[in-house]
């Protein structure tokens, strides 16, 4: 079984929120990403999904958003992003769209047909904080660490010898200096093996694809800077 990874797909089919005003990387960016999705990833892969999948507002306006990744192979893993505006509730989500599966301060354990597992956390994340951050912002940070760590917390019930323990954010976890933060401190805590993020955008983007730091693999997803192509983040037996 592998596991891919992807966010950010921006998706607006019953909207009209073209991403291609952003760049011609944008360009039939979906049909990009289902080309590659289908080479790589079978029906018993996992692939996760990393926030702002539909520029939807509502449940309805997302829902052909969602129709279209439901096409795709594999199981589908999603967490929440700043723009995903219709995620009202883990119980909305999970009732309207069954076949994914969604993170909100809960954990899942996936099962390869050898044995092996994966545990799943995550939580949407925010800004980290600087020594200018607004007090709003601050109090944003603060809540999504606490839901992160419930999720983790969840993981670690799920969590049998051997498993592979992977957060998914959509926020990054660090500053373009990779130090230390609450959340890379939190994910430590937890032994986390491996977290992908995605959020960020354009060219100008100074951030390394894959950084090992404290024994936790960080991994970026943004659709436009992996090129509209699944990310690798592990393979089990």
């Amino acid at each position: 079984m592998k596991v891919f990874a992807i966010s950010d797909l921006h998706l607006s089919t019953a909207v009209e929120k073209p991403m291609n005003i952003f760049g011609a990387n944008w360009d039939n960016h979906f049909e990009k990403v289902s080309e590659d999705w289908q080479k790589k990833a079978t029906e018993n892969d996992v692939v996760l999904l990393g926030g702002d999948m539909s520029w939807g507002m509502t449940i309805d306006e997302a829902a052909p958003d969602y129709e279209l990744v439901d096409k795709l192979n594999g199981v589908k893993i999603v967490v929440k992003g700043n723009h995903d505006l219709y995620w009202n509730s883990l119980s909305k989500m999970q009732k309207r769209f069954p076949r994914f599966i969604f993170l909100q301060n809960n954990a899942y354990r996936l099962q390869s047909s050898s044995g092996a597992g994966i545990v799943l956390a995550g939580s949407r994340g925010w800004t980290v904080p600087a020594n200018e951050t607004p007090e709003t912002d601050v109090k944003i940070f603060k809540r999504e660490l606490q839901r992160l760590e419930l999720s983790l917390r969840e993981a670690q019930k799920l969590k049998q010898d051997g498993d592979i323990l992977i957060a998914l954010l959509h926020y990054p976890p660090f500053d373009a200096d990779y130090a230390d933060t609450e959340v890379t401190k939190l994910l430590e805590a937890y032994r986390a093996d491996f977290a992908t993020y995605g959020h960020l955008h354009g060219k100008n983007v100074r951030v390394v694809p894959r950084i090992k730091k404290n024994g936790v693999e960080y991994i970026l997803t943004s659709c436009d800077l992996v090129d509209c192509m699944l990310t690798t983040v592990c393979e089990i037996d």
